[in-house]
């Protein structure tokens, strides 16, 4: 299949290397030393077992070069999307499939919902209508991440855990084109299972997120720092519970409970979520996506998120003044 990666940092940058080297025709879009590097001697892969391959995709910064392609793979994050989005029809051809796989409220939440919210556009992630206007609902594969990985230095990725990236199609059918893309995944080494119910999935991992990654930010604190520490593992369990409240309002049944998810993420260990680590390098979050999304939804749907509020406050200040945005 041809693959176009955009954003081919760590997360793109490992799926792209790993399709590449299962013979897959990648073109991956990336910027700087990174790209120059991977132009230059390849896309290496460090494995979490030791073990090291050196991938040779296409690579390029213009969009326009890739031509068409059977499917897009967006793995910028989410505040990235509506800059890059008006170049994407460039890549499509009648049947191209996109792959949403940012953190926190995907654009296309109320497309194909069948509730009384169909249609909602979620200000936080797409105010302008850029984004749906530039891919279009039809087009979208749902998909929530689950690896850990990073750029140790340019043209380097380093896997640390994890090979799951579950799919979903917005409207829940299981199509050709989806089990194609799931097996060309697993094909790749990836678990690629499909979900019937992929805003489920986006809510369970963004449960999570909703509470650890803002904390995080402002404490400069650990995955398990944060659950061993009785305040802050007091305060994710409130926000939770906000965010837990707004997605059973719109239908989601939580298969595990608050505390179990509060415990699978002291589990991980001393980990700095992605949003500590933007912060640090003093980079732009995915505060708006992950957190205003959800306070955004809790005010479509009537429901109180005073701790939610409070902490998104906090972060988007503390962005200002690190970041200056």
């Amino acid at each position: 299949m041809k693959i176009c990666i955009v954003g081919a940092g760590a997360i793109g940058g490992y799926l792209g290397a790993k399709l590449a080297l299962a013979g897959e025709a990648v073109t991956l879009i990336a910027r700087g030393s990174h790209l120059e590097a991977i132009q230059k001697n390849g896309l290496k892969l460090l494995m979490a077992d030791g073990s090291s391959q050196i991938a040779t995709p296409l690579a390029t910064s213009n969009i326009q070069e890739a031509g068409p392609q059977d499917v897009v793979i967006l793995t910028v994050k989410a505040h990235s999307v509506p800059a890059i989005a008006p170049f994407l029809p460039a890549l499509y051809d009648s049947h191209t499939m996109v792959v949403t796989a940012q953190n926190g409220v995907p654009w296309w939440y109320f497309r194909q919902h069948g509730s009384e919210y169909e249609g909602t556009r979620i200000q936080s992630v797409d105010p302008d209508g850029i984004i749906e206007a530039s891919i279009g609902a039809e087009r979208v594969i749902g998909c929530v991440v689950y690896p850990a990985t990073e750029i140790v230095e340019p043209g380097v990725i380093k896997h640390i855990e994890g090979d799951r990236f579950t799919l979903g199609e917005i409207d829940g059918s299981k199509t050709e084109r989806i089990q194609l893309l799931a097996q060309t995944l697993k094909h790749a080494g990836f678990k690629a299972p499909i979900r019937n119910q992929i805003r489920t999935e986006i809510w369970i991992k963004l449960w999570g997120n909703v509470a650890f990654n803002p904390i995080s930010a402002l404490t400069g604190a650990t995955l398990e720092d944060i659950c061993r520490y009785p305040l802050t593992r007091e305060l994710a369990r409130l926000m939770m519970s906000e965010t837990q409240a707004i997605a059973e309002n719109l239908g989601i049944k939580f298969g595990i409970t608050l505390e179990q998810r509060i415990n699978g993420a002291e589990n991980v260990g001393a980990h700095k979520t992605s949003m500590l680590q933007d912060i640090e390098a003093a980079r732009a979050t995915e505060i708006d996506a992950i957190v205003g999304a959800v306070a955004e939804l809790g005010k479509l749907t009537q429901i109180p998120t005073p701790y939610i509020d409070a902490i998104y406050a906090s972060v988007k200040l503390l962005e200002a003044t690190k970041v200056g945005i």
